[in-house]
């Protein structure tokens, strides 16, 4: 089913929408902890929404949100459509027209963001939303799972620019940084009070 970007709802606690890897090639740990975010989405009454395609930790995060009844808001590009990649666990799919439809319609309903491991997508998707952020476009929490220390590269590259004065610091407004499932569904929880 294709809905239109109005049909997504807010019946829920909070639209939470998660930017994570696609490729079948990640590792266990990280499936395990997509696996459990997305049950606990489902299991505290939000929605979540996601990329809208198979493979590595969106089929995880899905999938742990389907399998505890969760809502789910797929938004897809056609490109990866027509590649066969779309998943069939979310209730509501939006296919948008390429990658930045996409981001820009999960920006626009998104009450938080958390970041999970990823590849060149995902760190497209975070620094657009730090970004549009920086300048006032919106003024969303953005949580980074940074599970097993995956993304010391980006937290060494963030404080250099903070040293530069190109950047904010990695604490504080801009975004949380959590080292554990755990921490990272305290801080939601923390958001949602």
């Amino acid at each position: 089913m294709v809905l239109s970007p109005s049909d997504i709802t807010k019946r829920h606690r909070m639209n939470i929408c998660v930017f994570c890897a696609s490729s079948p090639a990640v590792k266990e740990a990280f499936k395990s902890d997509a696996y459990a975010l997305g049950s606990y989405i489902a299991q505290e009454g939000h929605i979540l929404i996601y990329g809208g395609a198979t493979g590595g930790l969106m089929d995880s995060v899905a999938q742990g949100c389907a399998d505890s009844h969760g809502e789910i808001v797929g938004v897809i590009p056609e490109m990866i459509v027509e590649k066969g990649r779309q998943s069939d666990l979310a209730q509501q799919l939006f296919i948008v027209e390429d990658m930045n439809e996409r981001k820009a319609l999960m920006k626009e309903h998104a009450d938080l963001f958390v970041v999970l491991p990823g590849g060149y997508g995902t760190l497209d998707e975070l620094f657009d939303v730090v970004a549009s952020k920086m300048v006032g476009y919106h003024d969303k929490p953005i949580i980074v799972l940074n599970k097993d220390d995956y993304y010391r590269g980006l937290i060494l590259q963030i404080e250099t620019m903070d040293k530069e004065h190109l950047g904010h610091k990695l604490e504080g407004e801009m975004l949380t940084m959590c080292s554990t499932l755990e921490s990272c569904k305290e801080t939601i929880e923390r958001l949602d009070h």
